[in-house]
């Protein structure tokens, strides 16, 4: 193991993400870990300006910053870090991305479209990112995408956590899928925590319009847990809680990755049968976010900081994809029974 002092840098996206990082490592190395002393900001005509106020050559260099809303602004604000990093002679620069913005557009869905995760995977590698760290991506193949290489965090662990420390008996949960493309990080899930599965299949009339949804497997009587990695506008979401509901489900709850939470998502998740949605803080919340009353945040801070000092350190960060290993890191969160 190398004795390595990782230097953490943020972008505007999500500083106090940033910053609980910071505190947390701080915690591993028993020493203070603070952000390095930049400033990004923008000029009048919103050109994004970095200047970084300390030497950064030859270090070990991480950039926390989510290509959430505004996902142009923020994207920009880490290429243009990244190069200011590169061009100050940093050893290497990691772009810790807790949402990766763009990552719905991983396909050709018709003629003359884009595939733009490819083309923010080339941007972001061109502007000498060396490594990149993110969370729960939409579609596993953006991993390929890269030609560097990439660490992919899961939410599930963290959520298998929480689950146990506030629910009783885990003999009447179900986990449900949303879609039939979500099936997989809904049974891994469901495996760790020993859950039955059940399956919402909706089928689209057109974009953005359900015809029709229907349940697959029994909900009657169940804690239905409905697990997601992005919950935008909650249109889906709240129609699958009603749509559970009405099946005979005992209670209905969210567990999703990234709360988007755009346009009228808060006062749907506020006015639904759900009893709670937790979501991560992946990307900043919101005031409405912070002060929904049926919404939960649940922290990314411990996970982050102990892939980044196992990145920096030459170990495992696939040990961090096991409950086992995150109970410690999140005993403060969670204590032990």
């Amino acid at each position: 193991m190398n004795s390595a002092h990782p230097k953490i840098i943020s972008g505007n996206a999500n500083r106090p993400l940033a910053e609980a990082i910071a505190r947390r490592m701080s915690f591993h190395r028993g020493e203070r870990v603070r952000l390095c002393d930049a400033r990004v900001e923008r000029f009048n005509d919103a050109e994004i300006f970095v200047e970084v106020f300390e030497n950064v050559r030859g270090e070990d260099m991480f950039i926390i910053q989510s290509t959430s809303n505004p996902a142009n602004d923020n994207l920009m604000e880490l290429l243009i870090m990244a190069d200011a990093l590169r061009r100050s002679s940093a050893n290497r620069i990691t772009a810790v991305i807790p949402y990766f913005g763009y990552a719905r557009q991983d396909r050709r869905t018709k003629a003359r479209t884009p595939i733009s995760a490819k083309l923010v995977a080339n941007l972001i590698t061109e502007a000498g990112v060396e490594r990149v760290l993110t969370m729960d991506l939409h579609a596993a193949q953006i991993q390929g995408f890269f030609d560097i290489p990439v660490d992919n965090l899961y939410a599930a662990p963290v959520f298998a956590l929480d689950i146990k420390h506030h629910f009783d008996n885990l003999s009447d949960i179900t986990i449900v899928s949303p879609d039939v493309g979500g099936v997989a990080r809904a049974r891994d899930l469901a495996e760790r925590i020993g859950a039955d599965l059940a399956i919402v299949d909706k089928r689209r009339a057109a974009p953005g319009e359900i015809a029709s949804m229907t349940v697959i497997g029994d909900v009657k009587d169940r804690i239905c847990i409905i697990v997601d990695d992005i919950c935008d506008t909650a249109g889906t979401l709240c129609k699958a809680a009603d749509l559970l509901k009405s099946t005979g489900a005992r209670e209905v709850h969210a567990y999703i990755s990234h709360g988007v939470m755009s346009g009228p998502a808060v006062e749907r998740v506020a006015a639904s049968v759900m009893k709670s949605l937790v979501i991560t803080d992946s990307i900043q919340p919101t005031t409405a976010v912070r002060n929904a009353p049926n919404i939960r945040i649940i922290p990314t801070a411990p996970i982050f900081a102990q892939a980044i000092q196992n990145i920096a350190n030459g170990t495992s960060v696939s040990s961090l994809f096991n409950d086992d290993t995150l109970a410690p890191i999140y005993e403060v969160a969670y204590p032990a029974a």
